[in-house]
């Protein structure tokens, strides 16, 4: 019987052979080993398998068959994964250094519920646009997510026998629901954050080109899990913060 991995890395992939070199790259060269890496892929009509088992690593599991979306092959993952942690890392995002999953291996090493850090997002060129404008907060608790994901998906990294299913009548923000959800099996205290830049995120995902439906189904979320009234509330805030950003880019 092969023995757990400590983390099981899984990748989302659909006719991504172009975004999929960079997140391939950044797996082959962590210096963490006590892991696997699994790509969920919706069957690719283009290069992506091969891209794959081209690049990976010796821990490579493959799935590939059609799907019903973005947070159904993620529950495929979820399913599949052997590792004690679960850390999803789609196509086109990378891990920010070689020591990234050394960091989460030693945080690991305390037996925290959750690991998280913070991200920044670049093109398709690789380059940085800009920090993450929530960034991760010192203490993370299932009330830190009513101001909003101030932990991105990509950074946040779940002990598997605490991570649910994703919800997948949520056709944009099911991974908000979903960390909501793993914080909400948290014990108190028991999320380490990193305090360091993990993840280089890529600007170009399914949330990003469905923005309005996005924050709609983030607004359900929200007021399912902390009510209405909170909820409001919380969301004149959110627009006070918008206009401030926005001000602020143009002078």
């Amino acid at each position: 019987m092969m023995q757990q991995p400590l983390i099981s890395i899984i990748t989302i992939t659909f006719n991504a052979a172009e975004q999929l070199p960079p997140t391939m790259k950044s797996v082959a060269e962590q210096k963490c080993s006590d892991f696997e890496h699994l790509i969920i892929d919706g069957a690719s009509a283009d290069n992506t398998i091969e891209t794959a088992r081209r690049l990976g690593t010796k821990s490579l599991r493959i799935l590939s068959e059609p799907d019903n979306g973005l947070y159904d092959a993620m529950n495929k993952g979820l399913r599949m994964a052997r590792g004690k942690y679960v850390l999803f890392l789609n196509a086109g995002d990378a891990f920010h250094s070689p020591d990234t999953l050394h960091m989460y291996e030693v945080a690991a090493g305390k037996n925290p519920d959750i690991i998280y850090a913070d991200t920044v997002i670049v093109d398709e060129s690789r380059r940085m646009i800009a920090p993450r404008h929530l960034s991760a907060p010192d203490v993370l608790s299932f009330r830190s997510f009513a101001s909003g994901m101030l932990v991105c998906h990509q950074a946040f990294m779940v002990r598997k026998d605490i991570a649910p299913m994703y919800d997948t009548s949520y056709r944009f923000s099911a991974d908000y629901d979903w960390t909501v959800r793993c914080l909400s099996k948290s014990r108190p205290g028991r999320c380490i954050n990193l305090k360091t830049v993990a993840i280089d995120y890529l600007c170009d995902g399914l949330t990003d080109k469905n923005k309005l439906k996005s924050l709609f189904e983030r607004f359900r979320i929200m007021r399912a899990h902390y009510g209405l009234a909170p909820t409001v509330a919380n969301h004149i805030s959110f627009v006070g913060r918008a206009i401030k950003r926005r001000f602020s880019d143009q002078f």
